[in-house]
């Protein structure tokens, strides 16, 4: 039975009934079968009277002012500041999870009061910004909500961004990335063994997201990797990433490389050293890619965007602040090279 907190609760899309008498949650490749009173792998989707609600339906955790860069976004409106916001829950199970305190709680546990679709885009409004960022937990898994803002922020001409593990069913992300203009997807290392073990998702399904947004729609992508010491840092993982990046990508998706803290179930890992940053930097560099970056560091060099064509210095970063920009319509001041990206 639906309680009087439930009653405002959003049915959610994507799902079905299950032979067994159970509902498939059909959003993401995890396909949860969700007997009733149950919710799925990621917390907030919940089998309510043989019926699936997204019970973190307008119920964020909280907002921030953020740099644009923090997302990270080097490409996308550089300089802007950006309106952020996540609900409780993820449908990965990364044991790193540098925001497990809201990815692994429940909605009834954590502080959140209803915000409605209207409310946010309201919000961004009120406070003159040009974007609205869905992170801190994975967005994927609070779509529904995803979809009635960005449909009513596109009106309001205020852009939306995803910042995702990627892992989402092919048919869901249709819907879910309609009225998306820019994503940032972790590409949390390139093996198999890794997302199986550390994860509990699968690689193969990330690399489907990332192909199917780079060509069949026109969001603007770049990627995160971050580089974990002993789990996904080796020289050869990292070419190999970087190759399959050109070979499918091309070379102008821009690359983060970042720091990693000890945190959640990793607290026995040593932090990332600069080193090992610098060392991925070079072989995506080597491999061809155009833009790429270090993160969670300050390092003016690395994180500066520099000229495909004649090198020279054009968007100079430290941390998550923009210390110039010379680009001109878009394009290299020096040589008018056309930078890849969202100005």
């Amino acid at each position: 039975m639906i309680n009087s907190t439930e009653k405002e609760l959003k049915q959610a899309k994507w799902w079905e009934p299950a032979d067994n008498g159970k509902i498939l949650c059909t959003l993401c490749p995890r396909y949860c079968t969700i007997g009733e009173g149950q919710n799925g792998f990621c917390y907030i989707r919940k089998n309510i009277d043989n019926k699936l609600y997204s019970i973190g339906y307008g119920r964020p955790t909280g907002f921030a002012i953020d740099p644009i860069e923090k997302k990270p976004l080097s490409h996308f409106l550089p300089g802007s500041e950006i309106l952020s916001f996540g609900t409780a829950g993820c449908n990965l199970g990364c044991k790193f999870c540098q925001n497990w305190s809201i990815s692994k709680a429940k909605i009834e546990n954590t502080n959140s009061s209803y915000v409605s679709a209207d409310e946010v885009v309201t919000l961004a409004r009120r406070y003159n910004l040009q974007s609205i960022a869905y992170t801190y937990n994975d967005p994927t898994i609070f779509g529904e909500y995803v979809i009635d803002i960005s449909e009513r922020a596109r009106r309001a001409g205020i852009k939306s961004v995803m910042v995702t593990a990627g892992y989402i069913d092919k048919r869901a992300r249709k819907d879910v990335y309609k009225y998306i203009d820019a994503a940032n997807v972790d590409l949390k290392a390139f093996s198999e063994a890794f997302y199986n073990k550390i994860t509990f998702s699968h690689l193969n399904d990330i690399l489907d997201t990332l192909y199917w947004i780079k060509h069949e729609t026109d969001i603007w992508l770049e990627i995160t990797t971050l580089l974990i010491p002993g789990e996904n840092d080796s020289p050869d993982e990292i070419k190999k990433m970087c190759a399959w990046i050109v070979e499918n990508l091309g070379v102008d998706v821009p690359l983060h490389f970042t720091a990693f803290h000890p945190d959640f179930k990793m607290l026995n890992k040593l932090r990332t050293p600069s080193s090992t940053l610098l060392s991925a930097y070079d072989i995506a560099k080597l491999e061809g890619i155009n833009y790429v970056y270090v993160g969670n560091v300050h390092n003016v060099d690395g994180q500066t965007t520099y000229c495909p064509g004649c090198n020279k210095s054009l968007i100079k970063r430290d941390w998550h602040s923009v210390l110039e920009n010379k680009l001109v319509d878009g394009k290299c001041y020096s040589c008018s090279y056309k930078i890849a990206g969202v100005f």
